[in-house]
Formats: C-alpha cells, structure tokens, sequence
C-alpha cells in the first residue's frame, strides 16, 4: 500500500504523468452547441434533447470527405484481399471503441449465418465467412459487461491480447481509439504490424495534435507500416464522452468500408442469379452518407422528439424513484450493452453485477435475453465461444504491470463473465423495488415479427414481464403507432450487410436518451459529466480539469483536493463508492469549504 500522501500523489502524477494530460484534445472539449445542456433539459426535454442530437450533424460534412480519401479506398481494399484470400479481419478497441468493435464482429458473423440459412444452395460458400473476423477488446469480452480498470493505461497488454488472437501475416487489422492515445489500442497495433499483418488506426483528433503532444500517438503515426484514418469532427456533445459522436462516426467509416468489401465479392464471386436474390444494388458509400443524412434529419422531427422525450421523462422518473429498468432484446441485445455498460464510467451509477453478489447495488439498468438462458444468450450475443483473459501474475510482471495489478490480477475469465446473468434466468432483485419497467426494445423487422402472439421471442417476454410492474416497448424503425407505454422512433432503415442502419438508429437514440436521461438525474453540469469515474490515467486528468472547471481553481489545486478525495473514499463501503463519483466529491468538498 502507498505511503504518500495525496498531495504527494498528485505531484508525481502532474509531473510523470504528462502523457495523459488530454485536456488539449478536441475531444475532451466543451461543445459550443450544447452549452447550457443540463438547464435546458431541466426546463424543456424535448428541446435538450434536440441540442444533443444537433451535434451529431458534425459528422456529414467529415464522412464525406473521408469517404473521397486514398486512405479509404486502401481500407475497402484490404477488407476485400483479406477476406479474399481466406484471412481474418480483426477490430480492436477499448471501452465503447472495444464494444464497437465486437459489434462488428457480431454484425458480420450474423449476415454470413443468415445468408446461409435464407439461401441454403449459398450456405457452402457463405459459412466460412462467418469465421474471417475477430475482435480484441482491451479487458477481453469481460469488458463488454464492466471495464477494467487500468488495462487501457498498458501498451503491453494490448499487444499481448493481439497476439494470443493469433494475428498472423496475411491478416489484417483495424485498431479503433476514439481519442487516438489509448495505449492498449496502440499496443494492438504494434502486435498487428510485428506479424507483417495489414493496419489501419482509426481516431477522432487531429493528427498534427496528437504527433506533437503525445509520444506515443506520435510513433504509431508516423509507423510506416500503419494506415492512419484522422476522423476528426469536433468536440463531443458531452466534453469528453466519446461514446457519442467519435465511435458513431467510427461505426461509420469502418462499417461502410467492411460492406463496401463485402458486396464486391459477393458480385466477384457469385453468378448473377445469386446476386439479384441479394438485393445489392445501389449500395455505394455514397449512397449510405446520403441515407444517414436522412437518418439524421428523421430522428429530430418533431413528433421522434416529443416520443422520445416522453421516454426519458418516464425512465428518469424510474431512478428518481430509487427504481430500476431493465431492457430486453433480441437481435439488437449487444447493441444495448454498448450504452448501458458505458453509463457506469460515464455517469458513476452502479455497474452490472454477478448474480451470486447480492451485497452490491443493482445497476440502474440491465440488459437481458427472454428466450435463451445465459450461456446460450452469451453465445448468441457474441455468435463465438467467449474470449476472455485468464493471465498470471507472472504475466503481468512480464509486461511491466503494476504491483497492485501483479498482486491481484483482476478476475476476468470466462466463467466469471457467465456469472452475470443476462439470459432468460428470474431475477427478483430487477422486481423488488416499488418502481421497475420492463422495457421490450424492437427495432425494425422485429416490431412486426415481436408482437405476433405466437412468436417465441414475445412469448418468452410477455412471461418475464409479468414481474414487472410497468411494461414499456420501445420501437425503432418505419410505420410505427405509438400508445400507452408505446414509445416510437419512426425512421427509415435501409437494409445492408452489416445492418448499419439498424445499428445506427439504435446507437444514437440510446446514446443520447441515457445522455438525457442522467441530465434530468443531475448528472450533467452544462455539458460537462459531472459524475466522471477516476478509474483510469485518462479518466484521472478528465476528473482534475472538471473540478478546475467548476470549482474555478488551477490545475495543481485540482489534483490535490482529487486525490484527497480517492484516499477518503477508500475506506467508504464499497456500495457507496460505486455510486459516487471522485469528481462530483471533490466538487462538493471544495463548494463547502468554500462557503465556510
């Protein structure tokens, strides 16, 4: 255990630590077009929700170009000569880069196996695709239900995750950073390279910023083995909540190229018959940046507006009420966890637990299978057997860990991710309090198929959510009718490969109705997160600078009173620390004393 003292602490980490000073990253800035956020969302959802939405009109004008660019032409090329010659396309990521990254795997995985079993004469020539992708989440798979806390901090462990996915020469890598400094994502790309594997690195902040403040984003830059893909579109809507507009824009680019890929071998490959069953035409990028305009103007329409600000009011009223929601889903299961996983780091609320922990707080919001039990629903959600870490302590030596880490590596193995129970198991915890919903997320196709009597999904939720005291369907996708505890987002969902519209519609009215919804909670200062987790280097100076900010006190004073508070909290029961945030403790300390 340390013996320095906080102020110790936060010298040592304003002096060693400079690296992970981000603050100059657009990234990390206060979006002008949100200003004033949490106020306006207290007075008028619709119209919050509305300026969040507006930021996601950034991304157009960049996609275009991007799309026009050499390095994406080389991207759709080296998807197409990998999958081509029968290698693997790896994603890699870290927090929602890393969930991205999953769900492409995912996406891809499930076309192949769909396409095989609509057209079985194709299933032959269509199954081993399902096999030519895999995705490194910093963490392993385990991180797709909590973070892991530190691993980001490590190129090392990144590069050994690369490795033991068995990258070779002849594969090909597509490493995502929303900021483009993790250093896990980096260490992905070191591995990929080393092997002679084809790289691309994703990231959402200027080149030329990162090569000149940042060692280690500068040398992976300027690797002449890595394509660089500079994303840039501006601040996020929240300062610093990448999950948002970075890995929308993201989803994106490497989507889009990964389709792109797809059809042109599916028109090399097959016979003309085959492809008209298809149904590729018109499928251009071009074609898809105009479609997500549309997408984009159809979610702030004002009647999407006031279905989905209805919706929040009612989730928020949930919490307000010490409640909890519990959503389920079929097909867009993953896509759920990638919101309501990052509401843990982002707004300090509860994380998932393991069902056998029943001391811990229940998260606010859980995810759940009706129709399969967890292991099943596991593998169904993933298509793939888990892909967990069960490293050594001797591992962690060897790559330069810390002693706390190498001392106590964390658990996250397989068997300790079937402990959290998201398939068809009762859990009367999700029931207990006076206020719960089950809330029925459909999207699209499943709107139709999902409220069929005799449908196995909507048989399997009606039985489950009989225990609830309100049930709640949430509907995304054309011709919808909204109703009592009917909330609907109609918007248009052109069919691809990857189902990109399916996964875009679902991501950015999750993203930002959570967004929203911890607004109204109190969880926002303006549009700053007020409530940010000190979990790692990264989110450390994120939390220093927010207690500048709103304390209006300099950098150094910052850091002390930060780390006066993680020394305090360390001896709060651990029910208590996971539902505090260092940062908004630190505020409040400094705003009481202060007034003293």
């Amino acid at each position: 255990m340390s013996t320095m003292t906080p102020e110790e602490k936060a010298e040592q980490f304003i002096r060693e630590e400079k690296q992970f000073h981000l603050g100059f990253l657009i990234t990390e800035q206060s979006h002008p077009r949100t200003r004033g956020l949490s106020t306006v969302l207290a007075q008028n959802t619709a119209q919050g929700l509305d300026m969040l939405y507006s930021v996601d009109e950034d991304i157009p004008p960049v996609l275009d170009k991007i799309l026009a660019s050499n390095q994406f032409q080389k991207l759709i090329e080296n998807i197409y000569e990998t999958l081509s010659l029968g290698r693997t396309v790896y994603f890699s990521g870290c927090g929602a880069t890393g969930r991205l990254s999953i769900l492409l795997d995912a996406a891809s995985r499930r076309y192949w196996k769909n396409l095989a079993s609509q057209f079985p004469d194709l299933k032959a020539f269509c199954e081993p695709f399902a096999e030519q992708t895999s995705a490194v989440m910093t963490g392993g798979d385990f991180a797709l239900i909590r973070s892991v806390e530190s691993f980001e901090d490590f190129i090392s462990f990144g590069y050994r995750q690369m490795k033991d996915a068995g990258i070779t020469a002849g594969d090909m890598l597509i490493a995502i950073s929303e900021g483009g400094e993790t250093s896990s994502v980096i260490g992905t790309v070191y591995a990929a390279a080393d092997t002679g594997a084809k790289v691309h690195f994703l990231f959402n902040n200027p080149a030329g910023l990162l090569e000149e403040h940042i060692v280690r984003s500068r040398e992976v830059i300027q690797d002449e083995r890595v394509t660089v893909h500079d994303l840039t579109t501006g601040p996020m809507a929240i300062a610093g909540s990448t999950r948002m507009q970075a890995t929308t824009m993201e989803l994106l680019v490497a989507g889009i190229a990964f389709e792109t890929a797809v059809i042109r071998l599916l028109r090399k490959r097959l016979i003309p018959a085959a492809i008209d069953r298809l149904d590729l035409a018109d499928r251009s990028p071009e074609k898809t940046a105009e479609q997500f305009r549309t997408l984009l103007r159809q979610l702030r329409t004002p009647e999407n507006l006031s279905n989905v600000a209805a919706y929040i009011d009612f989730e928020t009223n949930i919490y307000q009420n010490n409640g909890l929601v519990t959503y389920f889903a079929d097909n867009y299961l993953l896509d759920i966890f990638t919101d309501t996983t990052e509401r843990s780091p982002t707004f300090k609320t509860p994380p998932f637990r393991p069902f056998n922990d029943t001391d811990a707080p229940a998260s606010w919001s859980f995810v759940q299978d009706p129709l399969r039990p967890s292991r099943e629903a596991w593998l169904n959600l993933l298509r793939h057997r888990p892909r967990c870490i069960n490293w050594k302590p001797e591992d962690y030596q060897e790559m330069g860990a810390t002693a706390a880490i190498i001392a106590n590596p964390p658990k996250i193995n397989e068997e300790v991710l079937y402990q959290y129970h998201i398939g068809n198991e009762k859990d009367l915890s999700r029931t207990e309090p006076e206020s719960n919903a089950a809330v029925a997320l459909m999207v699209g196709q499943e709107i139709m198929t999902n409220q069929m009597k005799q449908n196995p999904w909507k048989v399997a939720f009606d039985q489950h959510a009989v225990d609830f005291k309100t049930t709640v369907l949430l509907m995304i996708g054309p011709h919808i009718t909204p109703g009592k505890n009917r909330f609907g987002v109609q918007v248009d969902l052109p069919q691809t490969p990857l189902d990109l519209f399916g996964h875009l519609a679902v991501k950015l009215v999750l993203n930002n109705l959570s967004t929203a919804i911890m607004g109204k909670y109190g969880r926002l200062s303006s549009n700053w997160m007020a409530h940010v987790d000190a979990s790692n280097k990264k989110l450390i100076d994120r939390s220093i600078r927010l207690v500048s900010e709103l304390t209006n006190v300099d950098y150094r004073t910052a850091a002390v009173a930060l780390f006066e508070s993680l020394d305090e909290m360390r001896s709060w029961p651990e029910s208590r620390r996971k539902t505090i945030s260092p940062a908004a403790w630190t505020i409040q300390r400094l705003q009481k004393k202060r007034s003293e």
